[in-house]
């Protein structure tokens, strides 16, 4: 890439304390964004996946949260920002829509007070003004009768058009970034394919970065330009959609794929992970998936792979392909 990163993650740490030890959420994980790109962070649940989203937008400020390493937006580093400091840049440079709309949106709050409360904390603008921009914003979402939905409650809204009021959230201030954890859990496949299409229209629009994380590989094929697995913790593969979909390296990225159903493969033909991921608290040494992995090695419990370079724009932390010196 020829322009610097508009998010630069290096070397990000995150663990909780609890009364059984330190629970290792995210390890040694780095990455970088850059602008106008789609990159999505995959893996099962207990992958480290939502907590490195979380620790970017600062949603992890509780005392028992140990973070190290860091995150640079615009090569600022958002680790040494007040909590002051992180409110100006939440919904402003960084917008995030979660998992939940249900939860997310308040029940009590008519659906345009809550745009409103967005638009007012980040630009001066008037109430006629700011009614007008919430009211485009659900239009752009893919919303009918917008103005009818300004006044209308959560409960009222079906989860589609709930998870719609969700990105008009997030977008409200045309952030940057826009982190997206697991934006169609729980919806049917046209309503997610909708929003994924209105996300990425959005997205060409405002010249938009995305962070999109989920557990689907199968949402991803259309919506980004790269992948990062995560297994465990850690980054165990990344590379371009195309190489992930089509010459995949780490056994667990196979994995994920082989359990995808396909329009060209029988129900028959999907081939599940054997087992269940590593508990956080009693992570081995070496490899977290080598418990799973049909290609384990004796070296694998004890040490740990780097992230080794199969080709440009593709890596794989896995033993296998170390090449000899």
């Amino acid at each position: 890439m020829s322009q610097p990163p508009l998010l630069q993650v290096d070397q990000l740490k995150v663990s909780f304390k609890t009364h059984m030890g330190p629970l290792q959420a995210v390890r040694d994980v780095s990455f970088a964004i850059y602008p106008g790109e789609s990159v999505a962070i995959v893996g099962e649940s207990g992958s480290g996946k939502s907590v490195a989203a979380k620790a970017i937008i600062g949603l992890l400020s509780d005392p028992g949260v140990t973070i190290d390493g860091r995150i640079l937006l615009n090569e600022e580093n958002l680790l040494e920002k007040s909590e002051k400091e992180m409110q100006k840049i939440r919904g402003n440079q960084i917008g995030m829509i979660f998992q939940d709309p249900m939860t997310s949106l308040n029940p009590t709050m008519r659906v345009g007070k809550q745009i409103l409360e967005v638009i007012h904390k980040h630009a001066k603008s008037s109430f006629k003004e700011s009614k007008q921009q919430a009211i485009q914003l659900l239009q752009e979402v893919g919303l009918s009768d917008p103005e009818k939905r300004f006044e209308q409650y959560p409960h009222e809204l079906s989860g589609g058009m709930r998870q719609r009021v969700l990105i008009a959230i997030a977008l409200a201030c045309t952030p940057k970034l826009l982190i997206a954890d697991e934006p169609t859990t729980a919806l049917d496949v046209t309503i997610q394919a909708q929003i994924l299409a209105q996300m990425k229209a959005i997205q060409h629009k405002n010249q938009m970065s995305i962070l999109l994380i989920t557990h689907d590989l199968g949402i991803v094929a259309g919506m980004c330009d790269r992948v990062i697995v995560m297994y465990g913790g850690m980054i165990v593969e990344t590379a371009s959609v195309e190489d992930i979909y089509h010459s995949p390296f780490h056994p667990y990225t196979q994995g994920l794929l082989n359990s995808i159903p396909r329009v060209d493969k029988e129900e028959s033909d999907l081939t599940p992970i054997p087992g269940a991921p590593p508990h956080l608290l009693d992570l081995p040494a070496g490899c977290p998936f080598t418990e799973r992995c049909p290609f384990a090695m004796r070296m694998c419990p004890s040490h740990r792979p780097a992230l080794f370079v199969i080709k440009p724009f593709q890596q794989a932390a896995c033993w296998l392909h170390k090449k000899n010196p």
